[in-house]
């Protein structure tokens, strides 16, 4: 059996793995990862489907462990090029992929399952089996071929305490350990955090104090997809006679979901529309909405910015009930800065318990280890110190370092012999959506964009006798981010001289251009510390 990390190793975000046997192939989620800062313009990351552009027709199905974006965000673009490709996951998943590929156009071809059951697709025997994570109805996968078993978690922790009662199934790690796992897969995000994470009931007590004690509204920004969290915070506001209001496309859409389906039990009376809560008294208001990793087009950034119908004003309290993605840090304390200058008491991570991860730590980990008792160990979903970290455990346990893979997305595993062993590449390239549509943006043209916005543009007109090269008058140089000094004016004149006079072809048109232009970038880096955009305009005098 061969495995192909697309997507999840190195980066916290875009998990995609495929796996083959006989000529087969099963998908295990299909994530994207969320820009940072060197990606201006971009909406998504997604994984690089051309390793199996070529082979769409030979996979069996894609398997959704859980319904965070991470792991289902990539989905309508994979279904763009196969519409039929089955779907196999848990009912509340499947139901916040259906309403995601409503706004694609596309209805997908869904088979719906639960913990404990097994079933075949093509040559994969998939046993599924109940995780514990920040959302319902998380699944591990079992894959058995003749090539061997193997366990991926999904992202998962080990609550013993979870609100909805469904526990990690650890007694099924321990049978299928004793049955013989060949490759574990395990969650990595936390492997460097060390023993067990604190339950999600335990928030339950600074929740209550918020809602208990803040003046005026509250405003509590969440994932659109934390069920639990938002069941928490819609507990406490009844507890304290206050109305709920969700706002935000997202929010609406999930909590409508998980509300239909019964995984979210709202009292009756208590949710209200948010054009209401203005009328109301502010001390009776909950608004829950998105935008707790800063997100510039969510919700709470708008209202940070004063461009929202709800204005923050002097007293309100804003709860942030989310975890710093990393690579969003700035992007968080900045929203946290904006919103404290309005006047808001802003209440987060760093200053009260309002959130536990839902990722298992270092303890929970080594305690997993321990029961699969795995032959061959591949840390999935985390950055490469998270990676490495978790390997590290996994050999602290008993398993040979040789057998505990760090890898990197796009490098290939064959198990075989119950041995699993690096056996190539292929690209795993970060591709890029914009306006939702895929490849819409490059790697040389976020460089581009990068150095506009860092350095400026240049756009240079030159008159020029096309015979003999000779500029007709002095060109007209159109600096945008940058002024351009007397001096530097002069000196770029005769830069457009100088390499005139040098060219052995066409004094005009793409190849003089391009000169011009590289010669004007060289010198503008040399002089001025700066590599704008230059772009140059030749017309035959």
């Amino acid at each position: 059996m061969r495995i192909t990390p697309l997507g999840g190793l190195g980066e916290i975000g875009r998990n995609m793995t495929v796996f083959e046997y006989g000529g087969k192939l099963l998908i295990v989620d299909c994530g994207v990862l969320f820009p940072e800062e060197q990606h201006p313009g971009v909406d998504v990351i997604l994984p690089d489907f051309s390793a199996i552009r070529d082979r769409l027709d030979d996979v069996v199905g894609v398997v959704l462990t859980h319904g965070h974006e991470d792991h289902i965000g990539g989905i309508p673009y994979l279904l763009r090029e196969r519409a039929d490709i089955p779907l196999i996951s848990a009912r509340l998943t499947l139901a916040f992929v259906k309403t995601k590929l409503q706004e694609h156009r596309i209805k997908p071809k869904v088979v719906q399952v639960k913990e404990g059951e097994r079933k075949k697709f093509g040559p994969f025997d998939l046993e599924f089996l109940a995780v514990n994570h920040s959302i319902p109805d998380g699944l591990a996968v079992a894959i058995r071929t003749p090539a061997g078993l193997v366990l991926e978690t999904g992202d998962f922790k080990m609550d013993q305490f979870p609100l909805d009662r469904r526990i990690t199934d650890l007694a099924g790690f321990a049978r299928l350990g004793e049955e013989g796992v060949d490759l574990f897969m395990p969650d990595s995000t936390n492997a460097e955090v060390p023993g067990f994470m604190a339950a999600e009931a335990e928030l339950l007590p600074a929740i209550d104090n918020v809602m208990r004690t803040s003046p005026r509204r509250v405003i509590v920004s969440s994932f659109a997809s934390h069920v639990h969290r938002i069941q928490q915070v819609i507990d406490s506001a009844h507890k304290y006679n206050r109305k709920v209001a969700f706002v935000g496309r997202s929010m609406v859409r999930n909590m409508g979901t998980a509300k239909e389906l019964g995984y979210l039990k709202i009292p009756r009376n208590v949710l209200v529309d948010f054009k209401e809560v203005e009328k109301m008294a502010p001390e009776k208001v909950v608004i829950i909405c998105t935008g707790s990793q800063g997100e510039p087009m969510a919700a709470l950034a708008r209202m940070a910015n004063q461009d929202h119908v709800i204005d923050l004003v002097q007293d309100d309290t804003v709860l942030l009930a989310s975890s710093l993605v990393p690579g969003n840090e700035t992007s968080i304390y900045r929203l946290i800065n904006d919103l404290t200058k309005l006047g808001a008491n802003v209440v987060h991570k760093g200053n009260a318990k309002v959130h536990v991860s839902g990722h298992a730590s270092a303890g929970e980990l080594v305690y997993c280890y321990n029961l699969v008792r795995p032959k061959n160990v591949m840390p999935v979903h985390g950055e490469h110190r998270h990676l490495k970290a978790n390997a590290e455990l996994a050999i602290r346990t008993g398993v040979d370092p040789k057998n505990a893979l760090v890898l990197e997305d796009g490098v290939t595993v064959d198990l075989k012999d119950g041995v699993a062993r690096v056996s190539g590449n292929v690209a795993a390239d970060y591709v890029y959506v914009e306006n939702m549509v895929a490849g819409a943006a490059t790697e040389e043209s976020l460089q581009d964009r990068i150095r506009l916005a860092e350095d400026g543009a240049l756009t240079v007109l030159a008159i020029v006798d096309p015979e003999t090269g000779a500029l007709e008058e002095d060109p007209e140089f159109f600096p945008v981010g940058f002024t351009f000094s007397d001096k530097d004016l002069g000196k770029a004149v005769g830069i457009v001289e100088k390499t005139l006079g040098g060219l052995k072809g066409p004094k005009t048109g793409p190849d003089a251009e391009r000169a011009i232009s590289q010669a004007l970038v060289r010198w503008s880096d040399r002089a001025m510390r700066r590599k704008p955009v230059v772009t140059v305009i030749t017309v035959d005098a």
